[in-house]
């Protein structure tokens, strides 16, 4: 069986070509895809082979793609979790027109309410659940987002979720700052502006924020919530900072103060049961459907295109050469089949 998929065949260059699709094992399913989302910042990495990426290493051609949602169309023998047109969340998939995961690691979208289009975020999502969530963050306490890229605009609704207040956020861009007054935050600033931190530590009671999230991945973004977080604050390393080119003092601005630099990479996660503070993949995917029927969790304002694979060179062209690219992207496998 023949599918499609996007894959990069060298740096900064897309493409949609044909590709065998594996058949499916005893313990496995297909899953014909039906969205999967592009994650800007991890694309485009990699897309240019920005140190500490997959392609920096490995080369090209290099597959990218991690979110999804889909329709399960073949199970094997051995499958009994899932049946034929059981709709699912895919994470790990890749831009292609069907994957072949094992049984065990794909939740079922139990919820008929739940559109597809929605529930394809749900692997994006879980990256700032974790982020959030290892802040242990205290019904009260104050918390910062820095960027509000697609990652920073799902942190900002779960940490409002959690019982934070206030929470505010920053961004360059001043649609995203909107975007998150929007959603709930109590305020939004641009990290360019000569009176940021200041204005972080107003708004915040003066001393703060509690709690940040670093989305951005850039070591300026880290060094300046050195400079306006609380005594003993906690800071969650979301954000991949791939180029260390900011020097930090660390004595000044972490020792002495009693800061935490938390590490928030996916591949710090529990991978078999959850605990606090440590919930596996499938469980926050669980958990972001919840909140998705409930109204609590908003995924549409962050949806900037919804596109064809075909178009998929013309986007990755825009994404290698735009470094503040349009929020989500998101690719219709529909458009082609």
């Amino acid at each position: 069986m023949n599918g499609k998929q996007v894959i990069y065949a060298a740096r900064g260059k897309a493409v949609l070509t044909d590709y065998t699709v594996p058949e499916v094992k005893p313990d496995e399913v297909l899953i014909e895809n039906d969205y999967t989302v592009i994650s800007a910042g991890t694309e485009r990495a990699n897309l240019l082979a920005l140190p500490n990426t997959g392609s920096a290493a490995t080369g090209f051609p290099h597959s990218e793609g991690y979110s999804g949602a889909g329709r399960v169309v073949a199970i094997g023998d051995q499958v009994e979790s899932l049946a034929v047109g059981d709709r699912v969340v895919v994470q790990w998939g890749g831009h292609r027109t069907h994957t072949v995961k094992r049984a065990k690691d794909i939740v079922k979208i139990e919820d008929n309410s739940i559109d597809l289009l929605d529930a394809a975020f749900a692997h994006i999502a879980s990256f700032p659940m974790l982020g959030v969530r290892k802040l242990r963050v205290e019904l009260g306490e104050s918390v910062m987002i820095a960027g509000q890229g697609i990652l920073g605009v799902f942190a900002l609704q779960i940490a409002l979720l959690s019982g934070a207040i206030p929470v505010v956020v920053a961004d360059l861009d001043p649609k995203r700052r909107e975007l998150a007054l929007k959603l709930g935050a109590t305020a939004a600033f641009s990290p360019d502006d000569p009176a940021f931190i200041n204005q972080v530590k107003e708004a915040t009671g003066g001393s703060g924020p509690d709690a940040v999230v670093e989305v951005t991945g850039l070591s300026v973004a880290l060094q300046q919530a050195l400079e306006y977080i609380a005594w003993e604050g906690r800071i969650s390393l979301l954000g991949c900072t791939r180029i260390s080119d900011v020097p930090i003092d660390f004595y000044k601005y972490v020792h002495r103060r009693g800061i935490s630099l938390i590490g928030a990479h996916t591949n710090t996660r529990s991978r078999l049961e959850s605990a606090p503070y440590h919930w596996t993949e499938q469980d926050d995917y669980r958990t972001f459907l919840k909140f998705v029927a409930a109204g609590k969790i908003q995924t549409r304002p962050l949806i900037s295109e919804i596109v064809s694979p075909e178009d998929a060179p013309a986007v990755y062209t825009r994404l290698a050469e735009c470094s503040n690219p349009p929020l989500g992207i998101v690719f219709d496998w529909s458009k082609i089949r």
